[in-house]
């Protein structure tokens, strides 16, 4: 078999980041579709789906790190795989993140919802709108593109606020809300720490094209 050149590895392993990214982002726009139709067959299939996305987190990391040890990298080549490594383990978070949005629709079940959903589905969407720029970022070498995407993070805090106040208020004019309201919380809760991820994504990104080091999330 002949060894494949490192240059090729480089290649394979930028093809699996963008994968990875691409199940992520498939993930998130699911859990969200099952909440919305309260669909438990769908919620179902994001948590078993989730295996997929940790299977080839330990496949990339297992081959970042023979990289790193065989081949000595240096300067550029080395960011370009310690960027995938810490590109890896955010993704991987935010796959748990859908995965557990989507237990949070198999535990609500088909129980009516106290609210349509408006907030939710759009901070899914922003979620989605990051990861599918960074992921562009991440191919074209793009750190304009890598600093737009974690504007979006901000909005995300913001629909997170409403969500949370509005939600409170439900509990609060209602005990009977409160089960519900707070699985609903949950929710918010994920999405708003995917969209932190999601940054995380952003500034290693810029640090792949650039060498700097720079602090996106808001405090």
């Amino acid at each position: 078999m002949v060894r494949e050149s490192f240059q090729e590895q480089l290649n394979n392993l930028r093809n699996d980041i963008l994968l990875m990214g691409k199940l992520v982002e498939t993930a998130i726009e699911t859990a969200v579709t099952a909440l919305k139709r309260q669909d438990l067959d769908l919620a179902e299939k994001v948590v078993m789906d989730d295996e997929k996305i940790d299977r080839l987190e330990l496949d990339i990391e297992r081959r970042c790190l023979s990289l790193l040890a065989l081949q000595q990298p240096m300067a550029r080549d080395l960011r370009f795989i310690g960027t995938a490594l810490k590109i890896n383990t955010d993704l991987e978070r935010m796959g748990d993140y859908a995965s557990n949005i989507a237990k949070v629709v198999l535990s609500l079940g088909e129980e009516p919802l106290i609210k349509p959903l408006v907030d939710l589905p759009r901070m899914a969407e922003l979620a989605q709108k990051m990861v599918r720029e960074n992921l562009a970022a991440y191919v074209n070498q793009d750190r304009d593109m890598a600093l737009k995407a974690a504007m979006h993070d901000h909005d995300i805090n913001i629909l997170y606020h409403q969500v949370f106040n509005e939600l409170l208020a439900f509990m609060t004019r209602d005990a009977a809300n409160i089960k519900q309201a707070t699985y609903l919380l949950f929710i918010a809760r994920y999405l708003e720490r995917i969209g932190d991820h999601a940054t995380n994504l952003s500034e290693w990104i810029v640090y792949m094209i650039t060498g700097e080091r720079l602090e996106l999330n808001e405090s």
